[in-house]
């Protein structure tokens, strides 16, 4: 496979189906039979498939014991909040409200094939979080779960199956976290939202982010890293780069300007509130974003409940 490589000229799939070392891929045989002994992992049919087992062995440094672990607690949970029907049943328009406090596909992806993904939080602006704030915990938490069933559900498999530089899978986004005009106060009162996402994230949808650009970072940014820090993974911590107030140079190394928007240097007339604005090859796949929960399975657009054949693969 040919190397794909991000800003800082390494090979950004180093881990992923196509790209593994000779220890990393016998890990992931390694990481199969264990699964297969906890039953969790039928290699008849197997599921889940190979991208998404690489997902939890990077998060654990390949290590299959503690891969082993984070799955198995991941099905618990699954279980627990009974995921599928959540998503299976979900609002359509309360889905598609919320997706205005959290991070949002501009419907392009960068140079590599990853969905692009922005976060602008001063978009959460006073009565946007008094909206927010008032949305019972239990329900925002199942909003999350909602749109992360959303990502690795719909946008990662059609990013995958879209022309891109190599063949491997897509199963990380990068990510564009626009700080201008955020205030410390504005931070602080967000924090309780973000580090429930990252939580959340963390542990149930592991390594879903790939390159994190920061930009229009304030003078005050170096003060509040220290406590933003800690809410991310060592993993995640090191994906993030600060690209301060003129982040296009960096930006266009990643992204083409086409895919970039405007207010970031390139040329797509695409603002935070915006609905995705789909490239003509993703056009020629879906038509249009499906609104409220949907599926990508099979090169094909699926509402949820009408093919099961993904569950054990997200």
């Amino acid at each position: 496979m040919g190397e794909s490589t991000g800003t800082a000229g390494y090979d950004i799939f180093t881990g992923h189906l196509g790209h593994l070392s000779t220890s990393q891929a016998e890990a992931l045989v390694a990481f199969k039979i264990a699964l297969t002994d906890a039953k969790l992992y039928d290699p008849a049919h197997p599921s889940p498939d190979d991208p998404t087992l690489l997902r939890f062995l990077r998060a654990r440094g390949f290590d299959p014991v503690g891969a082993l672990k984070q799955y198995s607690d991941y099905v618990a949970w699954r279980r627990e909040h009974d995921v599928d029907n959540l998503f299976a049943t979900f609002d359509a328009e309360e889905l598609e409200r919320s997706r205005r406090f959290y991070s949002r596909w501009n419907g392009r992806r960068d140079k590599n094939g990853m969905p692009i993904v922005v976060y602008r939080l001063a978009s959460l602006d006073s009565a946007i979080q008094k909206e927010l704030s008032a949305v019972p915990r239990e329900r925002s938490y199942k909003r999350i779960i909602a749109l992360y069933e959303g990502l690795v559900g719909f946008i990662l498999p059609l990013s995958s199956f879209l022309p891109h530089p190599t063949k491997t899978p897509i199963t990380c986004v990068t990510t564009i976290v626009d700080l201008q005009d955020v205030s410390i106060g504005g931070l602080w009162s967000l924090r309780g939202h973000i580090n429930e996402c990252t939580k959340l994230a963390t542990a149930n949808y592991p390594e879903t982010l790939n390159t994190i650009a920061i930009v229009n970072a304030p003078v005050f940014f170096p003060t509040i890293w220290g406590w933003i820090k800690g809410w991310l993974d060592p993993g995640t911590r090191a994906k993030i780069h600060v690209l301060g107030k003129n982040p296009a140079e960096n930006l266009l190394k990643l992204i083409d300007a086409k895919d970039l928007p405007r207010v970031y240097g390139g040329t797509l007339e695409w603002e935070f509130f915006d609905e995705p604005i789909l490239d003509d090859a993703a056009k020629e796949v879906i038509g249009v974003m499906p609104r409220g929960p949907a599926l990508f399975v099979n090169g094909a657009v699926v509402r949820p409940g009408q093919d099961n054949s993904h569950t054990n693969a997200l």
